[in-house]
């Protein structure tokens, strides 16, 4: 197999065969009628509009996976600014496979370069303050390995990847446990390891997880004014994190407060997909 992405994950390559066999079932019969078993093509993977670039390895994985001759020579570093008409990638190899993968590989390209370029509006908006612009676990279904591997391309972090790797008490918990102190307790008891990062509503909750000794606080819904406060309360003792309608008018403000990170739902799932297309070269 010619040069297929090893370092993208396996829950990466996973989605991406889901996708093929989702598209191809049991065959391109448009393709497949029209087009000899043995004819080759070159196409161009073409950007429709100006943005952040994330995803062609992911892409050439698409075609890769179903047919390990096709050639992908990228054209662009991930992560890059590109510009309308820009030439991405050359594609070349079998018609067949080449008009046959095509759509898949361009969803997965527009969709990260989508989320790509939203996260870099946002990091660029914050930028010279100590916010750290994060991800949520707002993704969608079997595209959460792509989903944050395109946040990351596009200069911001991940938050959690699942349920399993942090323990994020919030208020569902907290009512349920009957307060905050004890839904912290139980967690404690479980003595996993895992940091724990507590849901803040009020500025007396932020009070009660700073003498819990809380390593993480996300302020909820907040407005500055009680953000300003909960920085001043927590002094350096506890990392704390703004979520909740941010938006890129809002994000600024926010990363003045002193929060150090800033958590954005949007990213992932309000991303406008990036226009690009691929167009036959006639040789």
């Amino acid at each position: 197999m010619q040069n297929l992405e090893t370092h993208l994950s396996k829950e990466i390559l996973d989605s991406i065969r889901a996708a093929l066999r989702e598209d191809i079932g049991a065959g391109d019969v448009t393709t497949d009628s029209i087009v000899p078993l043995e004819a080759r093509m070159k196409g161009k993977i073409i950007a429709k509009q100006d943005g952040v670039l994330a995803g062609l390895d992911v892409a050439r994985a698409a075609y890769h996976l179903l047919d390990a001759e096709v050639k992908v020579e990228s054209q662009v570093e991930e992560g890059a600014y590109v510009e309308e008409g820009q030439i991405l990638a050359i594609v070349s190899g079998r018609a067949r496979s080449l008009l046959t993968a095509e759509r898949t590989a361009l969803n997965f390209l527009g969709r990260m370069s989508g989320i790509a370029t939203l996260t870099r509006q946002f990091v660029d908006a914050v930028s010279g303050t100590r916010a750290v612009i994060l991800d949520t676990r707002k993704t969608a279904p079997g595209l959460r390995a792509v989903d944050k591997l395109a946040v990351r391309r596009g200069g911001g972090e991940n938050h959690r990847i699942g349920l399993y790797d942090m323990i994020l008490i919030k208020d569902n918990h907290i009512d349920f446990a009957g307060g905050l102190t004890e839904a912290v307790r139980r967690a404690r008891a479980s003595d996993n390891g895992l940091q724990i990062e507590v849901e803040a509503r009020t500025l007396a909750d932020v009070k009660t997880a700073l003498d819990l000794g809380v390593e993480r606080i996300l302020l909820d819904n907040m407005s500055t004014t009680m953000m300003s406060e909960a920085v001043k309360m927590a002094a350096g003792r506890a990392k704390l994190e703004a979520s909740g309608n941010v938006a890129l008018e809002t994000v600024r403000l926010i990363a003045e407060t002193g929060v150090d990170f800033i958590s954005i739902g949007a990213l992932t799932h309000s991303a406008k997909v990036f226009d690009v297309s691929f167009d036959y070269v006639k040789e």
